[in-house]
């Protein structure tokens, strides 16, 4: 079937890399539930997005019908600083597991943000410095994200504003640094700058923060300095069509070689970069060309597809974000300190969710104990220390791999490597000292943060 010996990694040429991002949803016949004004509970308009988001960012919010948009010339060449990034057939992890699998991994951490966050970093900046902005305000988690934007924004001279989980950003100065390093101004979340950032720490005293928390906090520096717009890493539908990127190289990377990917894995936060190394298999799904299995790999400590609810939630803690229609643990859920910061979030994109309602995801949870053992296999083999975050694909792929070594399927299994874990060394300093803790919440807690999900008809 394969004409072609398959190298370690596979590079695309440049003259290969994607012109548009595709837009799944033209291709869902279920559309994903559209999102909500606040204040008055009804389809938000572009109008009413544009005094938070940029005005050609609200437009691909909304836009459900169109089914690739034009990457604009300025971002392509930036995106050839890093792009196209390899395809990487994992044969030493074969060898070391002993399984028939074909294992794949699409590497996004080679460039200095360390991650997938630059693909939709270096777009949101463009479109905010076309329209003539001052600068951006966001949260970051981890601070892959963080990072990523202070990146795009030096490169357009924007201002950058990152409010950062409290938690990841006393656990991870060094990528605080890096965010520092590049212009951008890195404030704790909750910090006591903003309305919402005090009402929160006054609600809940010493909290460690939560993504919810820190978007709050941005929306509203935003909306409050003129010239300044919010911009945000994930789970809305603009982003992920951003990182689209990454599933249209995987799938050119693999047909260029006659491969047909079994299974598609990787970790879920609040779903952009799932969603966009996903969505090119998933379009072929919807379109009747293809079937694939498609796997969201969840922490167990913040379980949104696994444990939550699918129903209208607001996007942010504060409540001032507009309302998705989403698996959520509600947006009063704050996840225990858990060292995969980029997947503390309480809900799940629109777009993934619906997909997933639909039967095309199947979803997981995984402790990070076993994430980070799977994760020192990984990194003793395939010489890539990775990021907690991209674990949980890691570990589910293993898994599955030692399946095949039980049934002796030669299966072609492909995961999301989205980024490196070097900023992440307290967390693997903890996991090697035998200090690392799996917690997971209880059904009562989930059962009183969804007690209070707004009601809407």
């Amino acid at each position: 079937m394969m004409s072609k010996e398959i190298p370690y990694k596979i590079y695309l040429e440049e003259s290969e890399m994607p012109k548009q991002w595709y837009n799944v949803r033209a291709d869902m016949k279920n559309k994903p539930a559209p999102i909500l004004n606040p204040a008055t509970l009804k389809p938000i308009t572009v109008d009413e997005l544009s005094p938070i988001f940029c005005k050609e960012l609200a437009k691909q919010e909304i836009d459900e019908t169109t089914p690739y948009f034009d990457i604009p010339q300025e971002i392509r060449d930036f995106y050839r600083m890093y792009r196209p990034s390899p395809l990487v057939r994992a044969y030493c992890l074969e060898k070391k597991l002993g399984t028939p699998a074909h294992i794949y991994y699409k590497f996004e951490g080679n460039n200095t943000s360390g991650s997938h966050k630059l693909n939709s970093a270096i777009a949101q900046a463009y479109y905010a410095k076309k329209q003539g902005l001052k600068g951006v305000t966001t949260e970051t988690g981890a601070g892959q994200w963080g990072t990523a934007l202070s990146m795009a924004c030096s490169y357009f001279d924007l201002d950058c504003q990152v409010y950062m989980v409290k938690v990841s950003y006393e656990q991870k100065p060094f990528r605080r640094e890096v965010m520092r390093t590049y212009g951008a101004q890195v404030t704790p979340s909750p910090s006591m700058n903003t309305e919402i950032g005090r009402k929160i720490n006054a609600e809940f005293p010493g909290t460690t923060g939560s993504l919810g928390c820190a978007i709050s906090e941005a929306v509203e520096a935003a909306t409050t300095q003129e010239g300044y717009r919010y911009v945000l890493g994930s789970v809305l539908s603009q982003v992920l069509i951003h990182q689209t990127v990454i599933g249209l190289e995987t799938k050119a990377a693999l047909d260029k070689y006659g491969v047909k990917a079994d299974m598609i894995i990787g970790c879920a936060g609040g779903g952009s970069n799932l969603g966009g190394l996903i969505s090119p298999f998933a379009g072929e799904m919807l379109r009747g060309e293809a079937d694939y299995e498609i796997i969201a790999v969840e922490p167990a400590s913040c379980p949104s597809l696994t444990r939550g609810r699918y129903a209208y939630d607001y996007c942010d803690t504060g409540k001032i974000c507009p309302l998705a229609k989403m698996y959520t643990l509600g947006s009063g859920f704050i996840p225990s300190a858990n060292h995969a910061g980029g997947l503390r979030y309480h809900g799940m994109s629109s777009i993934v969710s619906q997909l997933y309602d639909d039967g095309y995801v199947k979803a997981r949870s995984v402790e990070q104990t076993e994430v980070f053992k799977a994760a020192e296999t990984f990194a003793r083999v395939e010489g890539i220390l990775p990021a907690p975050e991209s674990s949980h694909a890691i570990k589910v792929a293993i898994d599955e791999a030692l399946k095949c070594k039980e049934t002796g399927e030669e299966k072609n299994i492909v995961f999301g490597l989205t980024g490196t874990g070097y900023f992440d060394m307290y967390a693997y300093q903890k996991y090697n000292d035998g200090e690392m803790s799996d917690y997971i919440p209880t059904d009562e807690e989930i059962a009183k943060s969804l007690a209070k999900l707004p009601v809407v008809d």
